[in-house]
């Protein structure tokens, strides 16, 4: 099931910016990864709804070698640091029938730099970031061999996941990456490590009631896919298409979405003028999907069940 949702008017003293929509010529392109997979899962309780049972699966079943990166962390954890040894994170995936579990940790990015840290992550055929903060992540990791030893994950055909603060890691624009709240949607860290091309996660979207808070980080940036992901909810990521599987509901927010549905994408006659004079406080749409229902990334277009 699909639908389309536009916010109330009430919300419109929160809603209204300079935003201008844009013409489907002017998208950025959105795409995972050309080989292996991204599961972006929303936070919340993942026990029951089938979300680590597809990711341990991706990563090969029962030949399964996890490495686990819980540095989003807790407070709690951040304090342990070094020391934390992962004893719940290896026997969950245990549990879930992985072969060979590893925790990854550090808030170092020099330690993060050595061949040494990274080496379990040579022969991992899955990565899981935890939840937490995802600026923690960036500081731990950017620009690091640690994080280019994940991408060659992806290179080998296996599967990145994470939850929370573990899913909006792998997009391009870091929602919620300020060092002072996660309440500021658009902060001081704001690169995210962009597995997930051109796009903008945000998580726990329904119970924090948060589905209208893309709409600032697509003011600034019109060309950026939106995603928003509820709590037991994940989106599965292939190349260019997206599924949900879980419990309740993603939202996909595109700026041209109304104007550009009723047009081809590759009509170049379609001007920047006819979306500019779009009411702006009425144009903010956003798909909303549940399990089963797929996207395509790079058309930005709903797809069949069974596409």
């Amino acid at each position: 099931m699909t639908q389309t949702i536009h916010p109330r008017k009430t919300r419109q003293s929160i809603l209204k910016t300079d935003f201008t929509p844009i013409s489907p010529v002017e998208w950025g392109r959105t795409e995972g990864p050309k080989t292996g997979a991204l599961v972006l899962a929303g936070g919340g309780d993942l026990r029951g709804t089938g979300i680590l049972e597809k990711f341990l699966t991706l990563a090969g079943g029962n030949s399964a070698r996890i490495v686990a990166i819980p540095t989003a962390g807790t407070d709690a954890v951040a304090m342990l640091d070094q020391d934390f040894d992962g004893t719940e994170l290896t026997a969950m995936f245990l549990d879930y029938g992985a072969a060979e579990v590893d925790v990854l940790h550090t808030r170092d990015p020099h330690k993060a730099g050595q061949s040494k840290f990274a080496a379990p992550l040579k022969k991992a055929t899955g990565v899981w970031f935890t939840g937490g903060r995802q600026w923690r992540l960036v500081d731990a990791y950017a620009e690091t061999a640690t994080l280019g030893a994940i991408k060659s994950v992806l290179e080998r055909g296996g599967v990145i996941g994470g939850t929370s603060a573990g899913a909006t890691i792998q997009g391009s624009y870091l929602v919620r990456g300020d060092t002072r709240s996660r309440d500021i949607v658009m902060g001081d860290h704001q690169e995210g490590f962009a597995f997930l091309s051109n796009c903008a996660i945000d998580q726990h979207l329904l119970r924090r009631n948060r589905q209208f808070e893309l709409f600032s980080v697509l003011s600034e940036h019109p060309g950026l896919l939106g995603i928003g992901i509820d709590e037991e909810t994940a989106v599965l990521v292939n190349a260019h298409r997206a599924e949900v599987i879980g419990k309740s509901y993603v939202a996909i927010y595109n700026s041209a979405m109304n104007t550009a549905a009723r047009v081809s994408k590759n009509d170049e006659s379609l001007q920047r003028e006819e979306f500019s004079t779009l009411d702006q406080t009425e144009f903010r749409p956003f798909h909303l999907l549940q399990e089963g229902d797929r996207f395509d990334l790079v058309e930005r277009t709903l797809l069949g069940k069974d596409s």
